[in-house]
C-alpha cells in the first residue's frame, strides 16, 4: 500500500479550500473563532484584558511578566523572564503597559527587569534584553574558552522603555538602558546607552540624528 506524502494532502486541500469560495469563507470564518478564542484564553490565563494574541505566541515564566490593558501581538512573540540557568537562579520582572503593539517576531527575555510604558509600538524582529551570555566589563570578565552556551548570565542593570516609544525592524537593545519618551528608534539601530526622550537615534551603536522641537513642532536635525 503507497502512502500519500502529508505535503500532497495539504496542498490538494489548500487548493480546494482556495477553489471553493464557500469552503474559503467556512475556513476563513473557522480561523477568526479560533483566534478570538485564543485571545479570550490568554486574556483569562494573564490576566490581560483586551489582549489580543497572534499565531506563534511563545511564554516563558508568565508569573514573572505583567501585562497592561489592549496589548495587540501580531505574530511569533517570544517573552521569556529567565528563572533559572546553569544551575543559577533569577527573579525577573517584564511589565509591558497598555495599548503596545507588536509586530513579527520581537523577542524579549529578562534576567533583571525590563518595563515597557503605554502605547509602545515594535517593528518586527526587534530584540530586547537586560542580560548576556558572561561578563566583559567591570568586574565580572569572562574566559573566551568557556563556550558561550554555558557561560553564565550577567545582567549590568535594566531596560526601562517610557510612553510612545516606536522601535523600527531589527532593532536590537541590550541594557542597562533607558530610552525616553516619544523617543523614535530606526531600524537596525544598536542600542547600548540611554536614550533622551523626543529624540530620533540610528546607527550601530545607536545615535541621536534629530531632536523634536516643542516651539517648532519639528523634528530638527540634532547638532
Amino acid at each position: 500500500m503507497n502512502l500519500i506524502p502529508i505535503a500532497k494532502v495539504t496542498h490538494a486541500v489548500g487548493r480546494k479550500i482556495r477553489s471553493d469560495g464557500l469552503a474559503l469563507g467556512l475556513y476563513l470564518l473557522a480561523s477568526r473563532v479560533l483566534q478570538k478564542g485564543k485571545s479570550f484564553f490568554y486574556q483569562l490565563v494573564l490576566h490581560a484584558p483586551g489582549i489580543n494574541v497572534g499565531p506563534g505566541f511563545q511564554i516563558m515564566g508568565s508569573r514573572f511578566i505583567k501585562f497592561g490593558n489592549n496589548i495587540s501581538i501580531y505574530r511569533n512573540l517570544w517573552l521569556e523572564a529567565v528563572t533559572e540557568y546553569q544551575g543559577e537562579n533569577y527573579f525577573p520582572v517584564i511589565q509591558i503597559g497598555d495599548r503596545v503593539r507588536f509586530s513579527n517576531g520581537v523577542h524579549i527575555s529578562a534576567i533583571n527587569k525590563i518595563t515597557i510604558g503605554n502605547d509602545v509600538l515594535l517593528g518586527s524582529h526587534v530584540f530586547i534584553s537586560d542580560h548576556n551570555h558572561g561578563g566583559y566589563s567591570g568586574d565580572m570578565h569572562t574566559s573566551p574558552t568557556i563556550p558561550p552556551s554555558v557561560r553564565a548570565l550577567h545582567s549590568g542593570g535594566a531596560v526601562i522603555i517610557e510612553d510612545n516609544v516606536w522601535f523600527g525592524d531589527n532593532v536590537n537593545i541590550v541594557g542597562p538602558v533607558r530610552i525616553g519618551f516619544g523617543a523614535v528608534i530606526s531600524a537596525n539601530s544598536v542600542v547600548r546607552k540611554d536614550v533622551p526622550p523626543q529624540t530620533i537615534v540610528a546607527g550601530a551603536p545607536a545615535q541621536i540624528i534629530k531632536v523634536y522641537n516643542v516651539v517648532s513642532a519639528k523634528w530638527e536635525k540634532y547638532v
